[in-house]
């Protein structure tokens, strides 16, 4: 059984606000915060007879927790919550943990945990893959970079949302690793959408296709997931394009960085650009097919 812990978690969006709840859910004291206080207060309205708790500023909420959790959403704003003026850093006691699950560049999350390191805390680095169905089921993917121990002391408190969590490596490792999980992302929604559209033109049975390849080697995630949402055009849930598109624009800097060019991502990154000119910026990531217009005959 997983020992009760006080637990800071700040950023209730579409992913942290369910990966909160499990943490109430699984008998922490959670203490949150949200930039847009209105939604931190009806987070904990909704956990209403949980030990959860809301602050007004981000050093409040990690005053006195064992663990800071933070799933917000840029590399500006994990820097203003945990460096700022009233950021967690500056409250939080040494020998504690400080978890990042936002997407963030490799040189932010290493700049972080040296900040971390230099204050006596346990830093990890922990983006997440999912979506949003992970983070309501419970279902995550974390890929962690930072020491082991704070890997260890991380597990069980990330463990109340996650299947599978890795540590690939040191400090911005995991940032990095989730980089790759978005290049591969990418190239298969490529495929994906223009092997509907190609079904489509050929006039094939769609569910019957579905039925055929995805028991193959072609099967993805994508693939069993979006597949009909696709065929259907319904895009208006999951992982929004605005905020896949900030995660590639971080891997290709990365790639860029290393001297690496990544032609396929970038072409796709392009298209994610022409389904935002066409309102699509908060639809899924499967709405990349929108670029390709569908057959007339």
């Amino acid at each position: 059984m997983t020992t009760s812990k006080r637990i800071a978690f700040l950023g209730l969006g579409v992913m942290g606000a369910p990966m909160a709840g499990h943490l109430a859910r699984a008998g922490h004291r959670v203490t949150v915060y949200n930039r847009t206080g209105a939604r931190a207060e009806a987070w904990v309205e909704r956990h209403e007879g949980l030990d959860v708790h809301l602050a007004p500023t981000p050093a409040e909420a990690a005053t006195g927790q064992d663990v800071v959790l933070t799933c917000v959403g840029n590399d500006n704003d994990l820097t203003e919550v945990v460096l700022g003026e009233r950021g967690v850093l500056v409250a939080m006691t040494p020998g504690t943990l400080f978890v990042d699950h936002t997407t963030v560049s490799p040189a932010t999350a290493r700049s972080i945990a040296t900040a971390a390191v230099e204050r006596g805390l346990l830093a990890l680095d922990a983006p997440v893959s999912g979506g949003q169905a992970g983070a309501e089921n419970g279902k995550l993917a974390i890929m962690c970079g930072g020491s082991a121990e704070a890997m260890e002391a991380a597990r069980p408190v990330i463990e109340s949302y996650a299947a599978r969590i890795v540590h690939v490596g040191e400090a911005g490792a995991g940032q990095a690793t989730k980089a790759v999980n978005q290049i591969c992302i990418a190239g298969v929604l490529g495929g994906l959408s223009e092997g509907l559209r190609f079904a489509q033109a050929a006039d094939l049975d769609l569910d019957k296709v579905l039925e055929a390849i995805s028991g193959g080697a072609a099967q993805s995630w994508q693939m069993v997931n979006r597949w009909k949402t696709m065929a259907d055009d319904e895009f208006d849930f999951g992982f929004a394009i605005d905020w896949m598109r900030k995660d590639l624009a971080i891997a290709l800097a990365e790639a860029k960085a290393h001297g690496l060019d990544l032609p396929l991502t970038s072409q796709v990154d392009s298209f994610y650009a022409q389904v935002q000119a066409m309102g699509g910026a908060r639809q899924d990531t499967s709405a990349l097919v929108r670029h390709l217009p569908k057959a007339t005959a």
